[in-house]
């Protein structure tokens, strides 16, 4: 198992690409990879346009760097978990693709957050890098710890068999550590912030469906990161 198959999971760079067993182990990696794109476009941003439009472009190319998956993700588990449904029709409007109020209005909350929090930011690739790194370190564990919620094998069970254990250890210790020198203590603080809010939505999605699915996987990631960012952003 390689690097390039996860990263073009994960992203729209490299092609379309199935999920091949053990590529959770990646996830780590190619977060950090995809943090340090959009830290780097963020950085060259700040140097042409006021902090806004830099914040503007690092969220767009944030999205199109990962190919709108997790935010595809994050409307679809908003549609799902947040009205009053039974399990079944959770299921089921996961799986449309239309998008309902819900959906709409989480994820333009969540734009809005990240670039908020981003033009109040000073500009901090490496912050990034430990954020993205430790919110798909949470969605591989995830994946591998908690239970699937549909009741036949979905895209998601595929990639499984990346051993939880390594991948918390390596994925959560490199966030820390990157995030402790970019930012110190507010650095570590949202690292933590990050693991405990995607924690909190996969926790979300194994209440209301038993499991997780893919889409609470890009939401808790997506959630993960907005939240780190928030925590970044306070007047320490």
């Amino acid at each position: 198992m390689s690097f390039r198959p996860a990263l073009a999971f994960l992203t729209s760079i490299g092609g379309a690409r199935d999920p091949e067993p053990r590529m959770t182990a990646w996830f780590p990696v190619v977060g950090a990879a995809v943090g340090g794109l959009v830290g780097a476009s963020w950085w060259l941003a700040d140097r042409i346009w006021p902090p806004a439009v830099a914040a503007a472009i690092a969220v767009a190319v944030d999205l199109g760097v990962t190919g709108l998956l997790h935010a595809d993700g994050l409307v679809d588990a908003a549609d799902g978990l947040l009205p009053h449904l039974s399990r079944e029709r959770r299921l089921a409007v996961m799986r449309e693709p239309a998008v309902g109020a819900y959906g709409i209005a989480v994820c333009a909350a969540v734009l809005l957050l990240r670039f908020t929090a981003l033009a109040a930011i000073g500009v901090n690739p490496l912050l990034l890098v430990a954020i993205w790194c430790a919110s798909r370190t949470a969605m591989a564990v995830a994946a591998e710890t908690v239970p699937y919620a549909r009741p036949a094998a979905g895209l998601a069970t595929a990639m499984l068999g990346g051993a939880w254990a390594p991948i918390a250890a390596y994925g959560v210790g490199g966030a820390l550590a990157v995030g402790a020198v970019a930012s110190g203590w507010s650095g570590l603080a949202a690292v933590a912030a990050c693991l405990v809010a995607a924690a909190a939505v996969v926790a979300l999605g194994r209440r209301k469906l038993g499991g997780y699915t893919g889409d609470v996987l890009g939401a808790a990631g997506l959630v993960g990161e907005t939240v780190a960012l928030l925590v970044a952003a306070a007047k320490w």
